[in-house]
């Protein structure tokens, strides 16, 4: 068994194992695992040593540790801190390097020659989701709730997930995700093919797991031609989105709208 060091303190955000050919990425940064830099920075070891540990794995489950839910998105608290502390050009090559690094991540594990799995419950928004939707398999305890909630800041979701889900859904599933900011159910989600299992509350790791231990039993080679096969990487969208997410940023709605989010007094002002 292969394991990440097992300190949660500080700033942790992550850790990960490999055991009888399953990795396990477990997310663990409070309040519910928003993707800042500390996380991006753990996520680029995580994706070195992915390179390493899929050489000898048939699957890879991506769960979180925490009751309050999978992934919020992005963290915004530092996206907003970030612009008001730099002038717009230096905050806006640093939105983008930091773009391209986690794109580059995402894309890492979206093309892994291994089964993924993400197991979510709860909260699976924004950045989340789209970390969700790099897995070739979501299994969504009966209580997740997806969203895109990043049109109320003026932006677009950037860390892949139009691409993905157009390439995943169609079209009228982005329209809908992306225009309106609302959020979908579990058993929605697996009505409109987004989650291939919807199971009771608690249960997503443990199906999961369970899962990603039947994949040991079918050849490696010919799993990884037909995902090749079925999964292509829209690597031009992908370049395109981040463009269109810059250009964005230097909006003045977005400022206002980073500036409401992270003066809200509400315990999970991501909500819908």
């Amino acid at each position: 068994m292969e394991a990440a060091p097992a300190d949660r303190s500080g700033e942790k955000a992550l850790s990960w194992v490999l055991k009888d050919g399953i990795i396990e990425l477990a997310l663990h940064r409070a309040p519910c695992n928003e993707l800042g830099s500390v996380s991006l920075a753990e996520l680029e070891n995580f994706a070195a040593d992915l390179r390493r540990m899929q050489e000898s794995a048939h699957a890879l489950v991506i769960y979180s540790e925490l009751k309050s839910g999978f992934c919020a998105g992005a963290d915004l608290r530092e996206l907003y801190r970030r612009s008001q502390e730099m002038d717009k050009a230096t905050a806006l090559r640093g939105v983008r390097d930091f773009l391209e690094r986690i794109h580059r991540v995402l894309n890492l594990i979206d093309a892994a020659p291994l089964t993924t799995i993400a197991a979510v419950h709860g909260v699976t928004f924004g950045g989340g989701f789209e970390l969700a939707l790099t897995c070739d398999l979501i299994i969504a305890d009966k209580l997740a709730r997806f969203c895109f909630p990043e049109l109320r800041l003026g932006l677009i979701p950037g860390f892949g997930g139009i691409p993905r889900l157009k390439r995943d859904l169609g079209n009228a599933v982005v329209r809908d995700l992306l225009l309106t900011g609302r959020s979908i159910n579990a058993v929605k989600a697996q009505q409109i093919g987004l989650v291939s299992q919807v199971v009771g509350e608690g249960e997503s790791l443990r199906a999961a797991r369970a899962t990603a231990a039947q994949l040991g039993k079918f050849d490696r080679a010919t799993a990884t031609a037909a995902k090749r096969f079925i999964k292509s990487i829209p690597q031009d969208e992908l370049r395109q989105e981040i463009d269109l997410f810059c250009e964005l940023y230097t909006r003045p709605a977005v400022q206002a709208g980073l500036r409401k989010f992270v003066e809200s007094s509400a315990a999970q002002p991501y909500l819908p």
